[in-house]
């Protein structure tokens, strides 16, 4: 049996709890409970002209501070929508002749973390502060560990916050009890996922769903998580892209799929990578990438108007617009921008030599698809701040996508560059089933040189592509790095409620 150690200060809580229960006291009552109102829209909307309309309400939240001195006193509870104070009095909560075991146990003696439920009125302190007079007191929920320790202002707000990554990843709920900026960031989130849905609804795209587990791990060139099927005793994958199920979708005849993918990929970590990450891609049929551009443009003027008003955005020590239109510049003239060298017209062995002369390391067994990939990274893309479109890549980088219509050995691709970082990778896809099936035979000498991120063939989609494929434009956007621009954090691991991390050891 595993011991609990348990500080002095959880002892002392779990002594309380006892007292309670020999009260009569419950301190987890059933679930139900009358919120009437929430702390943000009590402050927005009372007036002294509103009064009565606010004469009866029931609120419920954490407590986050106590100033209760025996008789009488002040606390504020945050619930989810933010921090109000309660006011609350002894002889009006246990009247004289009464029991005072609630006052005693449950009142006086309550601890920051605890979870309660008021019923009273609203009125405005001689401070000026907007708070609720308690007339009914319940206990909903006693906290047997104290929060983090925090400062706060007069008013309730953190000014000096707990920063340790190693706390707030591993003890998210913790996180978002004491930090409000964690909670704005996750709300921002959700007001990000609902603004592309909104504005791809209404251009007529539908949301789908295509699977997690594949037989074959198809539409990008990464190492997969492999696992096995027990029943049909053959191995699967966690997918490591939607794509070629969304592309089949555009074969059965339906015109615009889009899908919010959850990616898995057996890869490093950092602050821009996590091998657990949501993807929105969408697929458009008769439509190529110039058109791409054009929608995305749209597509992120709007977000960054829906979660700060302007499409000037401050991420870290920039501004940032997102007013279209944006920069666009080939691979090879950014590349050229950023270092002098074209490398346009050079060999796989011209390539190792630019690598070589840069102090890039790159794995011998790659081609030269990845050598130009290692070259832009490394020299380019941190540069382009402002919201960029890299375009026309060379066909070797681009297994999946149409040959560029005027210039040889390109293909017709963009990826949006944004504050150093991709933010979003487009074709006009590639629908000729033969030059599809080409393009995965070159990937599997690949991975016969020792390329553990080349693609797999896949046979059913090739077989799907010969019944025919409109032309069709194609995007993904990283959904975390996009809520890290757009919510201003420094790493991916600050957009994910529950990033991946070691597993943590307990006594």
């Amino acid at each position: 049996m595993q011991v609990q150690h348990l500080s002095e200060q959880e002892l002392v809580r779990r002594e309380k709890l006892n007292a309670l229960s020999a009260a009569g006291i419950e301190a987890y009552p059933a679930p139900l409970y009358p919120v009437s109102h929430y702390s943000e829209d009590i402050k927005k909307q009372f007036t002294e002209d509103k009064k009565e309309e606010f004469a009866s309400v029931c609120v419920a939240g954490r407590v986050m501070s106590n100033n209760n001195k025996g008789k009488a006193g002040f606390l504020k509870i945050q619930d989810g929508k933010g921090i109000i104070q309660i006011y609350l009095k002894k002889d009006e909560l246990a009247p004289e002749g009464t029991d005072t075991n609630l006052w005693d146990l449950a009142i006086k003696g309550i601890d920051l973390g605890d979870i309660i439920g008021i019923k009273g009125y609203v009125f405005v302190t001689q401070k000026g502060e907007i708070s609720v007079h308690a007339q009914e007191f319940t206990l909903l929920t006693k906290s047997l560990k104290p929060l983090p320790v925090v400062k706060r202002d007069v008013d309730g707000n953190v000014f000096d916050e707990v920063t340790d990554p190693e706390f707030r990843y591993r003890q998210r709920y913790a996180d978002l009890i004491i930090n409000p900026h964690t909670r704005t960031a996750f709300t921002q989130r959700t007001t990000i996922m609902n603004t592309i849905r909104e504005f791809l609804n209404t251009r007529g795209a539908m949301e789908v769903d295509t699977p997690v587990l594949q037989n074959i791990p198809g539409g990008a060139a990464a190492r997969p998580f492999s696992t096995h099927h027990n029943a049909l005793d053959v191995p699967y994958y966690l997918r490591i892209a939607n794509e070629l199920y969304l592309k089949r979708l555009v074969v059965g005849g339906f015109d615009w799929v889009y899908e919010f993918s959850r990616n898995f990929r057996n890869e490093g970590m950092d602050r821009t990578h996590n091998p657990e990450f949501t993807v929105l891609e969408w697929y458009t049929a008769y439509k190529d990438y110039f058109w791409m551009m054009d929608i995305t443009e749209q597509l992120f003027e709007a977000l960054a108007l829906a979660v700060h008003g302007t499409t000037d955005v401050p991420v870290g020590e920039h501004i940032i617009s997102f007013k279209a239109p944006f920069k666009r510049i080939t691979i090879f003239d950014a590349v050229k921008e950023n270092t002098g060298i074209d490398i346009s017209e050079m060999d796989e062995a011209g390539l190792r030599e630019v690598c070589k002369q840069l102090n890039i390391a790159v794995d011998p067994n790659i081609g030269k698809g990845k050598l130009i990939d290692e070259i832009f990274g490394e020299t380019a893309e941190h540069t382009y701040v402002q919201p960029t479109f890299i375009i026309d890549y060379p066909v070797e980088m681009s297994p999946l996508t149409k040959k560029h219509r005027s210039k040889e050995g390109l293909v017709e691709r963009f990826e949006l560059m944004i504050n150093g970082k991709e933010l979003a990778n487009a074709y006009t896809e590639l629908n000729d089933p033969i030059d599809q099936r080409a393009r995965f035979e070159e990937q599997m000498t690949l991975m016969e040189r020792g390329d553990d991120e080349a693609m797999f063939i896949d046979h059913d989609f090739l077989r799907a592509l010969e019944y025919g494929m409109p032309p069709t434009s194609g995007i993904g956007i990283g959904i975390d790095r996009l809520c890290m621009l757009l919510s201003n954090q420094p790493s991916i691991q600050d957009v994910l409620f529950f990033p991946q991390m070691r597993p943590e050891k307990f006594d």
